[in-house]
């Protein structure tokens, strides 16, 4: 099927992939024990006047930063230098959500595609997209209008598809679906009959994250809603539910945040209209 599973193996590859690209090359003739804050950091700033994203150096940090920590643990140097460096600041990326109104427009639209079942469940139960790439029909119940997350896709490498298991405990989950999902897995299902994966290409082969990201923006402009990105539409599903008054739990739960303060901490714009909510409704019930 040209894909494989792992668990600690994609991270893995990872972090080999910034230490031959990057580490490698600023680091390998300097002695470990020479290794200095001033070394790290000038070599941070050789590579920002390279073009390297500050996100690609700040992985550069996490995985040196490991590396120390194992050292020093080993006694192999008296402490991690890497503590003693400023990580580069990684700008915040602009959290967008389509309106209820534009993820109407966007489903309606996208009937009849062939990825439909993929945008529902992206813009109602707010799976990750890697998460979708490695659905599996046999992690799927139509009967009972459930799927179990339990693993997702990493990347392409050397011509494979790489999955690992969800990055936390709580990332494996089971996602209640609602009728017009499963309707419209059902369709899915009846037009790419298989028993593999649940997206995928003509030779049952998984999707890549760039094909999707294409028909997505294909679909969105057609729908001609604001461009958002698909994983945009993870921020959609959240601020919808909560927006109508869904328990933070029950939509941290269903995201697969290891804890609801991160859902709480992303969706702090919406939650001031729970506690206005709230607060009428405690008005409500003490005035009877």
């Amino acid at each position: 099927m040209g894909c494989r599973r792992q668990g600690i193996g994609a991270a893995a590859h990872s972090y080999e992939q910034i230490v031959r690209d990057h580490l490698a090359p600023a680091f390998a003739r300097v002695p470990l024990t020479r290794l200095s804050p001033q070394l790290i950091q000038r070599a941070y700033r050789d590579m920002a006047e390279h073009g390297l994203s500050p996100k690609t150096i700040g992985n550069c940090h996490a995985a040196l930063h490991k590396a120390l920590a194992q050292a020093a643990r080993w006694r192999l140097v008296p402490a991690n230098v890497a503590d003693l460096v400023d990580a580069p600041r990684v700008p915040q990326r602009q959290m967008r959500a389509l309106s209820a109104d534009d993820a109407r427009q966007v489903l309606a639209v996208a009937a009849g595609d062939p990825f439909e079942a993929m945008w529902r469940l992206a813009i109602t139960c707010g799976l990750r997209l890697g998460e979708l790439l490695a659905l599996r029909w046999s992690e799927v119940d139509l009967e009972r209008g459930t799927l179990s997350v339990v693993a997702t896709l990493e990347q392409w490498q050397d011509g494979l598809a790489v999955f690992a298991e969800p990055k936390t405990h709580r990332s494996r989950r089971q996602v209640l679906l609602g009728v017009a999902i499963v309707d419209a897995l059902r369709r899915h299902r009846s037009a790419h009959p298989g028993i593999g994966f649940v997206f995928t290409r003509g030779d049952g082969r998984p999707l890549s994250r760039s094909m999707v990201d294409k028909s997505w923006t294909r679909l969105n402009a057609r729908a001609g809603v604001p461009q958002v990105r698909f994983h945009d539409l993870r921020h959609t599903a959240a601020t919808l539910l909560l927006g109508r008054g869904v328990h933070p739990k029950i939509v941290s739960e269903m995201l697969g945040h290891s804890t609801v303060a991160i859902t709480l901490d992303l969706y702090s714009h919406v939650t001031p209209t729970m506690q206005r909510e709230a607060a009428a409704a405690m008005d409500e019930l003490l005035s009877q």
